[in-house]
């Protein structure tokens, strides 16, 4: 028989590449599309095979198709848990058809070739995500037939087609008009591809709920799966590519539910800067405004209005605040968007914009506004992870809130209660500035930062810089890690600061409590360190 030729319900020898598709098996949870899919494969004179669900959902619309049981001589048992798992399909899948053996052994056991395979997954994580969901409903959910004739086509893609996602079938379509109903080499490899990715995404999602299910929280395995959301203009750098991807299975991820109402597309920078200026912004309940520069606070202010809250944090640092990215918690209005477009921003994130807010703002075309439509706490029960070259590091998100019960006095004077207010505060603030961090606070706002650098003295330095004048008269200090000596606290005590906040633990501590003792200053030891690299 000539190469690349097929004789129905036999299989012969056939190059890679250049297999006819005759016979298509269908078999699909997300019923998205398959009508139209089988029907344009049976007008282009394929066979189609069917189980289940999927039959049943052809027959309605009088698509002709046999049955799964009719091509492997064996019926559909346990309730369809085994319905696909037979050797005449496998060996219909996996033959390689270039292989004299392989297409003797096909012709003795009567193997009826299956040229495609389209199949999606039983909702394993639609069926997780659900309140009240039973285990028994979960492990129902754990499709074994689709995953095993998905690797089985992939695997064999020189001869067999996965197909696993209703926006391909246009375009598998199209390619098989086009053709004479067979599909190249080049989109076999890629069907492959998308199909491994497909199983081991399903496969990572139902490791991942045995693990939480037993609270192995650091397990031998630390399996995840990611799905891209956009493409990103570029990375950290202009010559560096770059995308957006969100955790498979994560409830809600950093653009969940955020509309982009103007301005140029999300850069790498951006979504960085949005990341730690909205975990910020959720240590306040009240009205609040974070302004992030290069992923580093550099204004934040509480307020009775989200205007006060704005100005307030803005002050703290304008020269630094220029082309930040400003996260607001209460709706913007027009005297809001007023005060805000007389500063140049480059990402605005609020929950919600006033038609007029929103025509106020529309005079900077590249200011990217960004509205939070559904606003939801943060999906932050899973792990903090840093990537290092071939490897993860893994540890618990730092979320500890203290309060001022959990915090020991240590000089003579104990905080005032206003002093009390203004250090947790400067101590919630802190938490998110890059380590060496210090942060100088007085009624509620931020009056210097100093972050980044390899010195504490450097970075009580800097943040002394950055306080505007008469800013530090009463003002409160909060170091995320303790002071090594007393030449960090003291040029801050010389500068008006009448409170500080600190973990302790230095073998000087006794050094700095007397400093701060001398200048008759209030200090708090919390015994809790908030490093950030």
């Amino acid at each position: 028989m000539a190469e690349g030729t097929q004789t129905p319900g036999a299989l012969e020898r056939t190059a890679p590449g250049q297999v006819t598709i005759r016979r298509a098996l269908l078999s699909v949870s997300d019923k998205t599309g398959i009508v139209e899919f089988a029907r344009g494969l049976v007008e282009l004179g394929i066979e189609i095979v069917s189980t289940g669900g999927t039959a049943g959902t052809l027959a309605d619309a009088a698509i002709p198709h046999r049955s799964i049981s009719d091509l492997t001589g064996f019926p559909e048992i346990m309730d369809g848990r085994v319905k696909t798992l037979h050797p005449k399909l496998y060996a219909g899948l996996l033959a390689v058809r270039d292989n004299d053996a392989h297409v003797q052994a096909a012709r003795e056991h009567e193997i009826e070739p299956v040229d495609l395979v389209c199949v999606n997954l039983y909702p394993f994580e639609e069926t997780v995500a659900r309140r009240n969901v039973t285990d028994a409903e979960v492990i129902e959910n754990i499709d074994i037939g689709g995953p095993t004739m998905i690797r089985a086509a992939a695997k064999n893609f020189a001869f067999a087609a996965p197909v696993v996602s209703p926006e391909s079938y246009d375009a598998i379509l199209d390619e098989l008009r086009a053709t004479g109903n067979r599909l190249s080499l080049a989109t076999r490899e890629s069907l492959a591809a998308e199909a491994f990715a497909y199983t081991a995404r399903y496969d990572t999602a139902i490791a991942r709920w045995f693990a939480e299910k037993r609270g192995d929280d650091f397990p031998p395995l630390f399996v995840r799966a990611f799905e891209k959301v956009t493409d990103l203009s570029y990375g950290e750098n202009p010559h560096q590519r770059a995308a957006f991807y969100a955790q498979v299975g994560a409830p809600h991820h950093l653009l969940s539910d955020v509309r982009q109402l103007g301005g140029k597309p999300l850069s790498f920078n951006n979504l960085l800067d949005l990341n730690n200026a909205r975990m910020l912004a959720r240590e306040f309940s009240g009205p609040a405004c974070v302004i992030v520069k290069h992923n580093n606070p550099c204004g934040v202010a509480i307020g009775d209005t989200q205007l006060e809250a704005y100005e307030r944090a803005l002050a703290c640092d304008p020269l630094s605040a220029y082309g930040g990215v400003v996260i607001l918690n209460r709706r913007v209005d027009r005297p809001l968007a007023e005060a805000l477009v007389r500063q140049f921003i480059e990402v605005l994130f609020a929950p919600g914009y006033d038609d007029a807010a929103l025509e106020v703002l529309s005079v900077r075309r590249n200011l990217r506004i960004l509205s939070d439509d559904h606003p939801q706490p943060l999906h932050l029960a899973d792990h903090d992870v840093k990537q290092v070259v071939g490897g993860l590091l893994v540890q618990d998100r730092d979320l500890d809130t203290q309060e001022r019960a959990e915090m020991t006095v240590v000089t003579r004077r104990a905080p005032t209660d206003r002093e009390w207010a203004e250090l947790l505060f400067a101590w919630r603030v802190c938490k998110h500035v890059r380590s060496n961090a210090i942060v100088i606070a007085r009624d509620g706002a931020s009056v210097g930062i100093g972050a980044g650098q390899m010195s504490r003295v450097d970075s009580v330095r800097i943040a002394l810089e950055k306080a505007r004048p008469g800013a530090l008269e009463g003002a409160v200090l909060a170091s995320d890690a303790f002071f090594p000596f007393d030449d960090g606290p003291r040029p801050a005590l010389e500068a008006g600061v009448t409170a500080i906040i600190q973990p302790g633990g230095s073998i000087r501590d006794e050094d700095v409590i007397a400093a701060a003792d001398a200048a008759g200053a209030a200090m708090v030891f919390t015994s809790r360190r908030h490093f950030k690299h």
